[in-house]
């Protein structure tokens, strides 16, 4: 049986990642792939609950216990639903990954982001890391923009979509960060374009796989 391949879907809230997801998972299983599609945080029983605890706005844990949580469910994650996967030669397509953990929790929260935290995200990931990562590329600006559209539309927002703006500026800006620290696997795609421009850039990138 072949090694399968991770893909993550990267980018702040607003940037049409989990619209862009989905047809890109249509469109490896047109291709004949065998193909997964899961996402962080709660895609297992355990990370149901602490999902509901992350992002239902009941509990605001302190940036270190958010951090924790997201940690716990990714560890959870790995061994219960990507490793499995990869293991019978799936192709796991996920929303959000260790880059989002990088910059929501320790950007967005200000934690000091030393080599302790970075040996405890790598060691979450249980040594699966992603083959590439399209990172949705959008202003905070036109993010905002389509947030406020999608909420008078009736979609609810969660409490890290709640956060201020600065909040999301440094998020946008340590996604950058990633991007150009990590040009081989972090292929960035402007996520201004319209939805089938965007699908056509994954599908040019995903093609070279």
């Amino acid at each position: 049986m072949s090694q399968g391949k991770l893909i993550t879907f990267e980018g702040g809230d607003g940037s049409g990642k989990t619209t862009q997801l989905s047809r890109t998972v249509a469109w490896l299983q047109a291709q004949g792939r065998d193909v997964l599609q899961t996402f962080e945080p709660g895609d297992t029983s355990l990370g149901k609950a602490l999902r509901h605890i992350l992002l239902s706005g009941e509990f605001v844990p302190a940036a270190q216990t958010e951090l924790l949580l997201f940690l716990a469910d990714r560890t959870q994650h790995v061994q219960e639903v990507i490793m499995p996967a990869l293991e019978a030669g799936k192709w796991v397509v996920c929303d959000r990954y260790t880059d989002s953990t990088l910059a929501y929790q320790l950007a967005g929260r200000k934690l000091t982001d030393h080599a302790e935290l970075r040996a405890m995200l790598k060691w979450a990931e249980c040594g699966v890391s992603p083959d590439v990562t399209i990172l949705l590329d959008l202003s905070v600006e036109d993010a905002t923009t389509r947030m406020a559209s999608r909420q008078a539309g009736g979609e609810i927002a969660n409490r890290l979509d709640r956060e201020k703006q600065d909040f999301h500026q440094r998020i946008h800006a340590a996604f950058d960060t990633i991007a150009q620290a990590n040009p081989e696997r972090v292929r960035r795609i402007n996520a201004n374009q319209d939805i089938d421009a965007v699908q056509a850039d994954i599908q040019r990138i995903l093609s070279a796989l």
